[in-house]
């Protein structure tokens, strides 16, 4: 559990700063001290004239698992193994916003170069990948490089209805990359996965472990 809370702040003019957030992470002990941590952390907000929401604040195991920043934290077992981990990987609502956004993109708006098209969804991909390439996010980042391909696909075929496929694909996809002069859609797949280093038993609790004791 940190005891130390860092913040930033930007002087620049007509910059909006967001709410404060709190998170404090249980790494071992009951519900009961769970409960007395939530008061604790409450009374510590008051006099800063800061509350707990009451919609974002709640109580759960790590087995259930929670969403926090757009990830989504949990532990179960490991593919072939027995035992147990803790997998840090990106929530199905940050998925559903980012497809969202492609398909937005994607549909309609037949009208400018396939170019413009890609210089719009690239940086879209390159930044959603960039946050969340220190999680367990291969899976999911192939799964968004499909759905993208298949959407501007449908733009195209939307685009050139008069065209036949063939044409399209010796013009529009060489080695299967939708691209346009020196524009290429972004692979998510391909971005690399690096992630964090899992520390377990290695945080400090203040707790004794339950039934012996000992700290």
């Amino acid at each position: 559990m940190s005891r130390e809370a860092h913040a930033g702040f930007c002087e620049r003019r007509g910059v909006k700063l967001p709410p404060p957030t709190l998170r404090v992470v249980l790494v071992r002990g009951t519900r009961g001290q769970a409960e007395a941590l939530k008061q604790q952390a409450a009374a510590a907000l008051a006099p800063m004239g800061l509350r707990l929401s009451e919609a974002k604040t709640r109580i759960c195991h790590i087995d259930e698992g929670f969403d926090f920043l757009g990830f989504r934290i949990q532990r179960h077992k490991k593919r072939g193994a027995t035992k147990r981990y803790v997998y840090t990987y990106p929530a199905k609502k940050a998925l559903l916003a980012v497809c969202a956004k492609i398909r937005a993109l994607t549909r309609g708006s037949t009208n400018q170069p396939l170019a413009v098209l890609l210089d719009r969804i690239n940086p879209i991909l390159r930044g959603w990948t960039s946050y969340f390439k220190h999680g367990a996010s291969k899976a999911t980042f192939a799964y968004l490089g499909a759905f993208t391909w298949h959407r501007v696909l449908i733009w195209l075929r939307h685009k050139h209805k008069r065209v036949n496929w063939k044409l399209l694909r010796d013009r529009y996809l060489p080695r299967w990359r939708p691209t346009d002069g020196k524009a290429v859609l972004l692979n998510p797949a391909a971005v690399p996965v690096s992630r964090y280093h899992y520390r377990g038993q290695r945080i400090p609790s203040p707790w004794s472990a339950a039934g012996t004791g000992q700290p």
